[in-house]
């Protein structure tokens, strides 16, 4: 059932066993798994079908440091996956270990435990598995490529998206319309409150945009709001402690993390390259992937460094250029003709633009109206004579010939205390104070992508594979600050409640019955785009919750 209370006047609501907070990747996830589990769901999400000037509002935040782009926290059905380009990748063996030169605690879990829910997510929400990472999937394009090296002090990491990517309000529509998951839209949460006996959380405000309040109960709630919001709706729900929900060692808000990114050093290669799918990218068997590089663990635990990693971009004669960006943006948007012409194709498509997929930029993922479109259009016009060359390299089998090729920096954030969301003066249309972020690359986060570049640049000459040209030891001012739109580690997971807000099974320290779910709850960040993870905690936290919540009559699904 689907209450859109922008349209519904109903004051009151029926109770239920689970009540999911955010429609995004996170609690999508945990209310699919919950749907036949025979327990009443429900889920709230502040949007509607469509953005609304209302939730957009909402959004706002203060920030001082690394910027926060706008469209990484959408207010609306399917959260930040209705913007997301779909790249993703598991988790790394170090990224889950003990690294003793982090302030803090890791992971409590083994990465062991999260395999089989890597796989669950790829059988059940369209990752890729195991294999298509591996050499008989993507890994087998290795061998054709024309950029040869044997690296000693790197190695390669595969991310691959879905193409087009999962869209989680579509992708669960079945759910929402059935009678198995009542979806509340316009039901923006101002605090989860307490009113009985014991640390538990009896019900939610809900506050549609009408101004009305309505209260929500449940046995059990799970928060999936995001990085930020999950911090800041603990931050605003005092009842149980006057300084936030599962905030009485002030941990919450604490250790923000994300994947700063830029571009920065261009390869010039000794010998023109054709053919370079496995690491300049391609579409193939519904995916796109890429191949990137980083120190290999040793190097990492030798050295102690963060798991950051670049990838390469070739310089074609259009690259940056507004009129071809344009162009692919367009084609993606005429869905059906790019779908139908890809399917047509034989073999690996390779790559002809960054913007075709993957790392999607501001001119494509910004709103747009009219004019905006109409922008779009001009730009195909204007530079009409670099659309052609593009097109006619993307259309026919001729390769132009690739002589340099620009670094794409991915940075890995240590869990830095400092770095956190807390609750600024300026108030939102709901009356709640609106988040403040503060987080900034430590000296860790920037050595640690400085002595990738050193190695890189050694291992590439050794190779013959060509000079990097870097500039990153010598800068002043750190160029790596656009916002990945990865906004982890507020409410982390951990054993120790001194310096972690969940425990092992995502439920606050100290609360009976309220769980987190999304990147917040990572201790640590690796370099892999989280969503992929985000899914599989979230099916092992489904997983806790039948279990818990089961009667006696009910068996938890494997």
């Amino acid at each position: 059932m689907i209450v859109d209370l922008a349209t519904d006047d109903r004051r009151e609501l029926p109770e239920y066993d689970v009540c999911v907070i955010g429609s995004g990747p996170a609690g999508g996830t945990v209310a699919s798994e919950l749907a036949d589990s025979g327990l009443r769901v429900c889920v709230v999400e502040s949007g509607r079908r469509k953005n609304t000037r209302y939730a957009d509002e909402l959004k706002r935040v203060v920030s001082d440091g690394l910027p926060i782009k706008d469209y990484s926290r959408e207010r609306v059905l399917g959260g930040a996956s209705t913007t997301w380009a779909g790249l993703s990748a598991p988790l790394d063996p170090i990224d889950m270990q003990r690294r003793e030169w982090l302030r803090l605690a890791g992971w409590p879990i083994e990465r062991e435990q999260l395999e089989p829910y890597w796989e669950a997510a790829a059988a059940r929400f369209a990752f890729p598995t195991a294999e298509f990472f591996g050499p008989s999937g993507f890994g087998r394009f290795r061998a054709e490529s024309e950029v040869r090296a044997r690296w000693d002090q790197l190695e390669e990491k595969v991310f691959l998206a879905l193409d087009p990517p999962q869209r989680f309000g579509k992708l669960l529509r079945s759910i929402y319309e059935s009678e198995r998951v009542d979806l509340y839209l316009d039901a923006s949460v101002s605090r989860l409150a307490a009113g009985g006996d014991g640390p538990r959380v009896t019900h939610a405000e809900l506050r549609p945009s009408d101004g009305r309040t309505l209260l929500l109960r449940a046995k059990r709630f799970v928060v999936a709001c995001g990085g930020i919001e999950n911090a800041r709706l603990l931050l605003l729900s005092t009842d149980l402690h006057p300084a936030g929900l599962g905030n009485d060692r002030d941990q919450v808000g604490r250790c923000l993390m994300n994947h700063p990114k830029n571009y920065h050093g261009m390869l010039h290669l000794r010998a023109p390259v054709k053919r370079a799918a496995y690491f300049f990218g391609c579409l193939f068997e519904g995916f796109a992937g890429y191949a990137g590089l980083r120190l290999t663990e040793d190097e990492q635990r030798r050295r102690g460094l963060l798991n950051s990693y670049v990838r390469f971009e070739p310089m074609f004669p259009w690259s940056g250029n507004d009129g071809v960006e344009s162009a692919v943006l367009l084609a993606k948007r005429s869905a059906g003709l790019l779908q139908a012409w890809k399917r047509r194709q034989k073999g690996p498509v390779e790559l002809r633009d960054y913007s075709e997929t993957g790392d999607d930029s501001d001119l494509q993922n910004a709103r747009k109206g009219l004019a905006g479109w109409a922008g779009v259009g001009w730009n195909v016009v204007r530079h009409s004579p670099s659309v052609a060359n593009y097109t006619f390299h993307r259309l026919s089998k001729a390769a132009p010939a690739i002589r340099r090729v620009r670094l794409r920096n991915f940075m890995e954030m240590e869990p830095d205390p400092q770095n956190r969301v807390t609750l600024a003066e300026e108030r939102d249309a709901a009356g709640n104070p609106i988040p403040r972020v503060a987080h900034r690359c430590t000296e860790l986060d920037q050595r640690s992508l400085v002595e990738l570049h050193r190695v890189l640049a050694d291992e590439l000459e050794r190779s013959g594979v060509g000079h990097l040209e870097t500039t990153l030891a010598d800068e002043t001012e750190w160029p790596i600050t656009q916002d990945a739109s990865h906004h982890i580690g507020t409410t982390r997971m951990g054993t120790d409640p001194s310096s972690s807000v969940v425990d092992a099974n995502q439920r606050v320290h100290g609360v009976d019955n309220v769980y987190l779910a999304g990147a917040s709850v990572f201790p640590t960040s690796g370099c892999a785009n989280p969503t992929f993870t985000i899914v599989a905690l979230s099916i092992r936290l489904a997983e806790h919750l039948r279990s818990s919540l089961a009667s006696p009559r009910e068996v938890a699904r494997p």
